[in-house]
């Protein structure tokens, strides 16, 4: 029972200590120590704010366990590469809710944030801090301060550092020292209401156990520390800040002895009291500044980007809202301040003042005449600049886009008018494919200048119809057709070659082979491999798959489309060699029940063999007395077996 009374109070102790540190962040409170670090987001935002620093990336809103254990596993990484050690703790602990080791881990970032720069005479944090508390509390005859735990039960402890801090706030002395609850309760109250200190601790966690938690007081305790420190050093600056004022107060008192002396000294040689330094003073700056915004003007110049113009624009857009502002203030302040000269002169009947001549106020409204003829000037320049850098940004995104879409619609001519022999196209679609590949680099060079466009607020370019995403298009079907263009004519020389394989056999082969290449790589992974055998109703389980895949790629990681052809074949001839015999008589015959002599030289038969055939097949008479010989019974005595006139075994 003991036991568990100290985890329930170190769980609600360390929850608000923590939903204090999250507050900076406006994050809704944590209810449950249990439920909302286990998505390791909440432990995230407390490690950044802890140490003012971004952790980096990481899944905001986890579903997937995965991505819990990953957050966490990030924090706890934090931790340690921050030099804090972490005992028999992983990421699974925290998102399973072992709440022991939860504990133990807010612990450990306790003890390293909050306490860790509390330092006396070489003690540890915890030390330091219990030496404080004994030293705040040593002239109270009651107080006896030797741990973290029963010495705080009765309150008297909590009232009398506040009694010691600020004793406006705690008539100690008046407290009723039997009223443990009661003296707790003022203690927490005053501490949260008056001193700011967050409420950790509730009264029954102090009062109503025999020994209250020690890790939860130091928690709680460390906060007090730090307050009172604070308001320590407030005090000690303001005794400097006092000491301060009355060193300064006798340099003030000398200073404005010099002024009444420099004002009496003028009156003296000249009607041209305090107010007329002042005016003589202010008139010259005024002018001084002026003059360094026009110098600066006329030597300011441009380094030939959108943004750099931009920012000049920024820059003297900001002057007049804020630096002409200030002058033209001063300017109607000067005239003010020369009419109350004039005016006092006149009071005491003296000498009347003219300010000398590059002060007056005729000069000073030639000079800002000037400056608003320069201001305008410079306004001019900028936006020249401004239109110039944006023709030149669409001229150049306009000249690149036409040219490059020239090459692309060069690139499909070419492609369409492709005629002659498979070798002579493919020379030049492999001359294409080279030539289009580079091409890439001035798409990258476009989309730079798109984005400099863009960067502009460049919406309208009259020069082009071209953008770059248009473009980009383009180029990705330009590049897919010549790669498309060169496997086909690969393919159509490989299948040149396999004399051995019907046209609709090849064309069904080819379609294949182009179905299941994906990746246009005109070639077949194994998983591709073995889904077009499938279709053609070659399936091998997973163990023959791997075999024949290997051997057909001799050992490579793909089969070519000859590879795959030269595959085909053999099984074709493998599983199909008597009907493929049967169907290339029918089609030498041209379809006739009998083949003729003629029939077999027509096609190009060598002439042995012609001997050999006819010498052994049986021989038949069309009703046309034409002498044929027949194909199918030669077949079926060679097979031993029955033919249809589909050449289907029987």
């Amino acid at each position: 029972m003991a036991q568990q009374q100290w985890i329930v109070t170190q769980d609600k102790t360390f929850r608000k200590w923590l939903n204090t540190k999250l507050s900076a962040r406006n994050i809704p409170p944590a209810q449950s120590l249990q439920k909302d670090l286990a998505t390791g987001v909440l432990l995230i935002h407390l490690l950044e704010i802890l140490g003012n620093e971004s952790l980096g990336k990481y899944a905001s809103n986890p579903r997937l366990r995965v991505q819990k254990c990953e957050n966490v596993h990030k924090a706890l990484e934090y931790i340690r590469g921050r030099g804090i050690q972490l005992f028999n703790i992983g990421a699974e602990d925290i998102v399973d809710g072992n709440l022991k080791l939860i504990l133990g881990l807010l612990w450990t970032l306790i003890l390293r944030f909050t306490i860790a720069d509390i330092n006396a005479e070489g003690l540890t944090a915890k030390e330091g801090l219990l030496l404080w508390c004994k030293r705040k509390t040593a002239c109270y005859e009651e107080i006896d301060i030797t741990d973290f735990s029963t010495s705080w039960n009765n309150g008297l402890a909590f009232c009398a550092l506040l009694d010691f801090h600020r004793p406006d706030l705690i008539d100690y002395y008046a407290l009723d020292k039997s009223d443990h609850k009661g003296n707790t309760a003022l203690a927490f109250k005053i501490a949260t209401e008056e001193i700011g200190i967050p409420a950790l601790l509730d009264v029954e966690d102090v009062c109503d156990v025999a020994k209250p938690d020690e890790r939860s007081l130091v928690t709680y305790i460390a906060y007090w520390f730090h307050a009172f420190s604070q308001l320590e050093r407030i005090e000690t600056a303001g005794r400097r800040v006092e000491k301060f004022v009355e060193v300064m107060q006798g340099a003030w008192e000398m200073q404005h002895s010099y002024e009444r002396r420099m004002a009496e000294v003028c009156l003296r040689n000249d009607p041209l009291d305090y107010l007329a330094l002042i005016f003589w003073f202010t008139g010259h700056q005024l002018l001084r500044q002026m003059c360094e915004m026009k110098q600066q003007w006329s030597t300011a110049t441009f380094v030939g980007t959108y943004v750099d113009a931009k920012q000049q624009s920024q820059q003297f857009s900001s002057y007049k809202r804020t630096l002409k502002r200030a002058w033209v203030a001063e300017k109607a302040d000067l005239v003010s301040l020369l009419g109350n000269i004039k005016t006092k002169l006149t009071t005491y009947r003296l000498k009347d003042y003219e300010p000398p001549a590059h002060l007056s106020l005729a000069n000073l409204d030639l000079e800002w005449k000037k400056l608003l003829q320069d201001e305008n000037k410079r306004s001019i320049v900028i936006n020249e600049k401004i239109r110039d850098i944006k023709e030149g940004l669409r001229r150049s995104f306009a000249d690149a886009a036409n040219e490059f879409a020239l090459c692309l619609n060069t690139v499909s001519l070419q492609i369409s008018e492709l005629d002659g022999d498979p070798e002579h196209q493919l020379r030049i679609v492999r001359t294409l494919h080279r030539n289009i590949i580079p091409l890439e680099l001035e798409l990258d060079r476009i989309e730079k200048l798109s984005d400099d466009c863009e960067e502009a607020n460049i919406e309208e370019n009259d020069y082009t119809v071209y953008s770059y995403d248009e473009l980009e298009y383009e180029y990705g079907l330009a590049k897919e057709s010549v790669a498309k263009k060169l496997s086909f004519l690969d393919n159509q020389i490989v299948a040149r070659s396999m004399t051995n394989l019907t046209p609709i056999q090849l064309e069904e082969f080819e379609s294949v082979f182009r179905h299941f290449d994906r990746d246009l790589s005109n070639s077949l992974q194994e998983i591709e491999f073995s889904a077009a055998l499938a279709s053609l109703g070659l399936v091998y389980d997973e163990e023959e798959m791997h075999e024949v895949f290997k051997a057909v790629s001799a050992r490579g990681r793909s089969v070519t489309f000859e590879q795959f052809i030269r595959f085909m074949v053999e099984v074709t001839e493998d599983q199909n060699s008597a009907e493929q015999v049967y169907q290339s008589f029918k089609e030498v015959a041209d379809g006739k029940p009998y083949v003729t002599e003629f029939d077999l030289r027509h096609s190009l038969v060598p002439d042995g063999m012609i001997e050999e055939l006819v010498s052994t097949m049986p021989k038949v008479r069309a009703e046309d007395g034409e002498v044929g010989f027949d194909y199918e019974k030669y077949m079926e005595r060679l097979m031993g077996k029955e033919l249809d006139t589909n050449g289907v075994h029987h």
